[in-house]
């Protein structure tokens, strides 16, 4: 009878996701201000070391070697490694919360729903956070002047897409982690790519292997995408990070909704 749940693992079609998305805009309804949070750390580094170090810093080389603000090289930097933060945050300890100890899921698979619906709303649910993320750092750039193209719009579907990326894996990622010690795996992860993905500093800087390293993890991918639409400075290196992030973010679909058909139904 069980068998009767399972759904194709790519059903993006399925109406019934939406409905994980409701229940957590209504949880969230009273805890907005918990949601406005993951908005203000990019902003704080913005204005202490983009502003204030970047005084000393003065320009670097920007895409297509053209010379920047630190400011400006910093600030569409941001907004990925926002984008990424706020997608893990979302899709590890809130998911690991709702598979392993409240139980969310397994409730949730009582009625009509399938493992894949449930994985797909809570993409859903990370990415409307992102967005909103997103938008509000886009309206901080336009207002302190760090706009210098109309390609700026398309941040937004940038940073969603590296949203889809960081969250589809985080959540398969989630899927096999047994306690919450597990989780310092992922900072061990995530914080090298903050620090060393091109976000505070040209890569040429670096030792080729070091470079090419860097080059090969998915925040190199989504910093260089939103830098390139922020400045206007768009190549055909662009399908390369646009490719890479959406191959990571279907990958990881793929595992997470085949683990919570194992995990749920078992």
């Amino acid at each position: 009878m069980t068998a009767l749940r399972i759904t194709p693992l790519f059903a993006f079609g399925s109406r019934r996701s939406l409905h994980m998305i409701e229940r957590n805009l209504l949880v969230y309804r009273h805890g907005w201000l918990m949601l406005l949070s993951g908005f203000f750390e990019p902003l704080f580094y913005l204005l202490s070391i983009g502003f204030g170090l970047g005084k000393l810093v003065g320009d670097v080389n920007g895409p297509g070697g053209q010379l920047i603000s630190y400011t400006l090289f910093v600030a569409p930097a941001l907004l990925a490694a926002s984008s990424m933060n706020g997608a893990i945050s979302e899709s590890t300890f809130n998911f690991f919360f709702k598979l392993n100890y409240d139980k969310t899921f397994a409730s949730i698979l009582t009625t009509p729903m399938s493992p894949a619906d449930i994985a797909l709303g809570e993409l859903g649910w990370a990415l409307m956070r992102g967005a909103l993320y997103t938008v509000g750092f886009i309206a901080v750039m336009f207002v302190l002047g760090l706009v210098r193209s109309p390609l700026i719009f398309l941040t937004l579907p940038g940073a969603l897409l590296i949203g889809f990326a960081f969250a589809a894996v985080g959540m398969a990622a989630t899927s096999f982690m047994r306690s919450w010690q597990d989780f310092d795996l992922i900072q061990l992860v995530i914080l090298p790519m903050f620090l060393f993905s091109g976000t505070f500093f040209p890569l040429d800087a670096m030792p080729d292997a070091v470079r090419l390293l860097i080059q090969l993890t998915p925040l190199y991918h989504g910093v260089e995408l939103l830098r390139e639409l922020s400045l206007g400075v768009v190549g055909p290196d662009i399908l390369v990070h646009v490719g890479y992030l959406a191959a990571m973010g279907l990958l990881g679909f793929t595992v997470v909704a085949g683990r919570l058909d194992k995990l749920l139904l078992k």
